[in-house]
């Protein structure tokens, strides 16, 4: 069997919108610097291909074929002035198109197609070594020269790319600068933008988080954009349901309550009135097997109610005030403290002068330590010790009850807590296994913990109340 595929965790938006819109940013950025590089190189070489074409047009302007030969008048003082405006070496070459007649660097090369007449034509070459950029002119000599009828003149002009390419170099790097500051800029200005739009998202989310969890009212959050709305109106919906849905549930807790309690308690009364009148031992034994379960069902029942009371605690209709640990416990002892007594089991307090506070809910806190000592004092044997224990601790506020029973094994105390289900020492009473479950959910419901510790002899059961119990206030003394 092979095994389930982990699930992968949820994507954050956050994270989704900046993988897209980042490298899409970046991209478009360094398109548009490849093209603008191109177009640069292009400017460029257009600029210098300019003045190029104007040495190129001045030298063809002093050439003469008027003496029958060919002839240039002041070239070298039209290249000088030529290279300190380009800043490079100039080379030029002047000669007939069937190559009779050639003047000036004679090897510079020619153009690879035929040129046509009176257009320039600008071309890439190597001579001697360099790069060169070549301006070449063809048109007709006039007069023609010495023997000849017609003809065309070739005129060449050469110059060192090196300078224009450190230009271009300069240029590039400016520009690259330039860009590369707009794509971090930009880049800057998405993220901030994304997280900037996603903070409502954000203070809802902290707003959600410290509601308390029976806190049912709908979601309000105006500054939310339009794109969420449509969701924040859907969970309004899904929350107002389940609202009414608890509404009637809380209904039907305390209709239940009612319907069972009364019958029951008027079952136990007439058990109690056959108990008085004189009857037969099989029948006297007979009702007393039937209180025992009548007494077995009441409990069941009441654990019942109080563990789904307890889960549907409605923290808006009863909300968590200052309870007074000692106050509490002197209550719950005096409650029970004629059961300890038919045991004659002695029942003591420590820590009472404390004067611990916790912020809970009392009727809440009240049902979890009496289930505590109602489990004390069913499972401590006769002429036992129970002690109930107030102390500060490092996590918090400590409400424990020791008692001297049997105790708990290690899984049961590590499965304690669970609906209907009885440890080794519960299996020979009477119980549903519902007494830790309440007072589990009680504690979670607080923020709290349920902790079951072996304490020779006996176990120490204990309700931890930490500094932060996730209600607006903290334990204190």
């Amino acid at each position: 069997m092979m095994p389930p595929a982990e699930r992968r965790p949820p994507r954050s938006l956050r994270a989704l919108l900046l993988w897209i819109l980042v490298p899409a940013q970046i991209a478009v950025l360094s398109v548009a610097l490849w093209l603008s590089s191109s177009q640069l190189h292009q400017q460029v070489d257009l600029a210098y291909d300019r003045s190029l074409a104007g040495a190129l047009r001045a030298i063809d302007h002093n050439i003469s074929t008027q003496s029958g030969g060919l002839a240039i008048e002041l070239p070298y003082l039209l290249l000088e002035f030529f290279e300190l405006t380009a800043n490079n070496a100039v080379y030029y070459r002047i000669l007939t198109e069937d190559g009779l007649a050639d003047i000036g660097n004679q090897n510079l090369p020619l153009p690879a197609a035929r040129l046509r007449s009176d257009i320039p034509v600008f071309y890439d070459s190597e001579y001697l070594g360099a790069s060169l950029r070549i301006a070449a002119l063809a048109r007709p000599m006039s007069p023609p020269l010495y023997g000849q009828k017609d003809g065309r003149l070739i005129v060449m002009v050469g110059e060192d790319r090196s300078g224009r390419d450190q230009v271009i170099r300069d240029l590039m790097l400016r520009n690259i600068e330039r860009d590369l500051f707009e794509v971090l800029a930009s880049t800057g200005l998405i993220v901030v933008g994304v997280l900037i739009g996603l903070r409502p998202l954000t203070r809802l989310y902290r707003k959600l988080k410290r509601r308390a969890p029976d806190d049912l009212s709908p979601i309000s959050a105006p500054e939310l954009p339009r794109e969420i709305q449509p969701l924040v109106n859907a969970v309004n919906q899904h929350v107002a349901r389940h609202a009414r849905q608890a509404h009637r549930q809380r209904q039907f807790l305390d209709d239940a309550s009612h319907q069972l309690r009364t019958p029951l308690a008027v079952l136990h009364a007439q058990l109690d009135y056959a108990l008085r009148e004189s009857v037969s031992d099989e029948a006297r034994a007979a009702l007393l097997a039937m209180r025992g379960g009548l007494d077995q069902a009441q409990r069941t029942a009441s654990q019942l109610l109080a563990l789904a009371r307890a889960r549907e605690a409605d923290v808006r209709s009863d909300p968590p005030r200052p309870v007074a640990l000692t106050e509490l416990a002197q209550d719950v002892i005096r409650q029970l403290y004629g059961l300890a007594r038919q045991k004659r089991q002695r029942i003591g307090m420590d820590g009472g002068e404390l004067g611990a506070t916790v912020l809970g809910i009392e009727w809440l806190l009240r049902e979890a330590l009496v289930n505590l000592m109602d489990n004390a004092i069913k499972y401590t044997p006769e002429g036992g010790v129970i002690t109930l224990r107030i102390a500060r601790t490092d996590e918090g506020v400590s409400l424990s009850v020791h008692d001297t029973g049997p105790g708990m094994t290690e899984t049961d105390s590590r499965k304690a807590g669970r609906r209907f289900r009885r440890g080794k020492a519960g299996k020979r009473g009477h119980g549903a296994g519902l007494g830790l479950a309440i007072v589990h959910t009680i504690m979670h419901r607080h923020g709290g913990a349920l902790r079951i510790e072996p304490s020779a002899p006996g176990a120490r059961v204990s309700l931890i109340f930490p500094a932060d119990q996730g209600f607006p206030g903290k334990s204190s003394f």
